[in-house]
């Protein structure tokens, strides 16, 4: 490994301070992003910032690390020094696990603060001190109303996911918030689009507010119809299955598959491996000479699989790539273009294969925007689809050595089975064996969940048994649509996809929620406040459970 890796020395050109660039180095990030190039040097100077970026492009980092840079080296007191609000409990937890991870060296106090845990583990860690809050705005405003938070002491305030806040209702909630802050703080907005409502929280909230945007420029390159793009939206869970699946039915003669950081190319050219595939890993921790066999036993067909960080594929020509795969979402649209260049050159057919998280969609419509093409989602190949490619490819086999010839040496076996069994019976039992010889017939595990845009939009018709929830409060509330969904998506496991139909009478309203969820619902929202107000929460009973839909 080399003593300066290139992540080191391009996070270090940023001025961040030692500990941060050292935690960065170990965590494989190769270069900063173009938010995180361009937010940086900004946020360190102080200045208020509108950021467009969606999930993918980096902006944790980018707002995480200005707010580590800036914290006290001792004496920090008990007192947050930054609050990160975001919509959802899972994002609140994924940015708490970043900012730790990149604050690990500082020893950097954050906590995350979102429904669905418990509230006396919260406010323990409060008592006790934090340097960092990241929640949601229902629970944040909750511990506000309690005392049991004080924002007197923040210097930097984050608005992450600013237009998915907005569409959840939490549009007072920010306000209140927002009143209980210093006047003199740095406030960042964050948002994947930048609709006239996010306009107008960023004329409240940032004062003379620089803006940042990433994937604003025009595809240049790679836009070729030879390039056959595709997308996969599958769990993260399902990742390293998904790949393996995709790498079977399309059999690539050499492909790259690009991933965020040396440490997950690491880990993911390692469960290749153990896979059965040929895969070789590419990032800027190896020295010249690494790199130089592993391109070698690539072009010599001794490995199929390149995974690589786009770092370290710079300036890379292979003539025998077939296919580029986005094992991650890239990090901005140029990113993208960049990468399926690779492909589909000189007249050559490629394909271009992108894996999302269900919650990077929107990434991939920018993407399309961007390059004015369009990725056609396919669903995950299945156990059947497999066996079929599979077959499929013991029958090419045959075909190619049927017609290469020279099988005069195997007659005698071929005659010697057919005095006793009909010929055709013969040939099937040599194509069993052929088939199993090359791992055709090797158990698979059950099919892999994949998520469509269909289904998405479709997932509340679902067969899932339903119940409603009673809330009491309605229309003399004020209370809307986007207020229940808000309150419920934010201090539950459930998501805006998982609310069926919504009643609102002028002193309650009834939710259609996933059956098995009710209690779990009940027990978060006890603790919460809708609009500003406590409420009655309890299962309604005046309708049977029954199969989701909407009315």
């Amino acid at each position: 490994m080399p003593d300066s890796p290139a992540n080191a020395e391009e996070f270090s050109n940023l001025e961040l301070r030692s500990e941060l660039v050292q935690a960065l180095a170990e965590l494989g990030y190769e270069e900063p992003t173009p938010i995180q190039r361009e937010a940086i040097p900004l946020l360190l100077q102080g200045r208020d910032l509108m950021g467009q970026a969606a999930t993918g492009t980096g902006k944790t980092a980018a707002f995480a690390l200005p707010i580590l840079q800036q914290l006290p080296d001792s004496d920090r007191g008990r007192a947050p020094r930054a609050l990160v609000l975001v919509p959802t409990r899972e994002l609140a937890m994924q940015v708490s696990e970043a900012i730790h991870r990149y604050g690990r060296d500082m020893r950097a106090r954050v906590l995350p603060i979102y429904g669905g845990q418990p509230i006396v583990r919260q406010l323990r860690a409060l008592s006790s001190g934090v340097d960092v809050v990241v929640g949601t705005p229902g629970r944040v405003l909750d511990h506000l109303n309690r005392g049991s938070l004080a924002l007197a002491q923040l210097a930097t305030v984050v608005l992450d996911e600013a237009d998915e806040m907005l569409d959840m209702g939490f549009a007072e909630d920010l306000d209140a918030i927002m009143a209980a802050t210093p006047g003199d703080r740095q406030t960042l907005l964050f948002s994947a689009t930048i609709p006239a409502r996010v306009e107008k929280l960023a004329r409240r909230y940032l004062r003379d507010p620089v803006s940042v945007q990433v994937g604003r420029g025009p595809a240049t390159a790679g836009g070729t119809p030879l390039v056959r793009q595709t997308a996969y939206v599958v769990a993260r869970a399902h990742k390293p299955a998904t790949l393996g699946r995709i790498l079977d039915v399309e059999s690539p003669t050499a492909a790259i598959v690009f991933c965020r950081t040396r440490d997950e190319v690491d880990r993911l050219t390692e469960t290749l491996n153990g896979r059965g595939y040929r895969a070789e890993a590419l990032h800027g921790g190896m020295t010249q000479d690494q790199r130089d066999r592993v391109m070698g036993r690539l072009r010599g067909g001794t490995a199929e699989l390149l995974v690589a960080t786009d770092v370290a594929a710079r300036g890379l020509d292979i003539d025998q790539l077939t296919h580029v795969i986005n094992y991650d979402v890239p990090s901005d649209p140029e990113s993208y273009v960049h990468r399926i260049g690779r492909v589909g050159r000189a007249g050559r057919s490629g394909v271009a294969i992108t894996l999302a998280e269900p919650r990077e969609h929107r990434m991939l419509k920018a993407i399309e925007r961007a390059t004015k093409q369009r990725m056609h989602l396919e669903s995950v190949p299945t156990v059947a689809d497999l066996r079929a490619r599979r077959l499929e490819s013991t029958r090419a086999a045959i075909h190619e050595n049927l017609l290469a010839g020279d099988l005069d040496g195997f007659r005698v076996v071929v005659e010697t089975l057919a005095a006793e069994f009909d010929v055709l019976e013969v040939a099937l039992a040599a194509v069993q064996l052929a088939h199993e010889a090359t791992g055709g017939s090797s158990a698979e595990e059950e099919d892999i969940p994949t998520v469509t845009a269909t289904e998405a939009k479709a997932a509340r018709t679902s067969t899932e048994p339903t119940a409603r929830i009673f809330v009491g409060a309605g229309r003399s509330a004020g209370i809307r649509p986007q207020d229940l969904v808000g309150a419920i998506a934010g201090e539950s496991r459930l998501t805006g996809r998982d609310i069926g139909s919504i009643e609102i009478s002028d002193r309650f309203s009834l939710v259609e929620i996933p059956d098995a969820a009710v209690d779990e619902v009940i027990q978060a929202l006890k603790g919460t406040t809708i609009k500003g107000k406590k409420a009655v929460i309890r299962r309604d009973r005046t309708q049977p459970k029954r199969p989701r839909g909407r009315t």
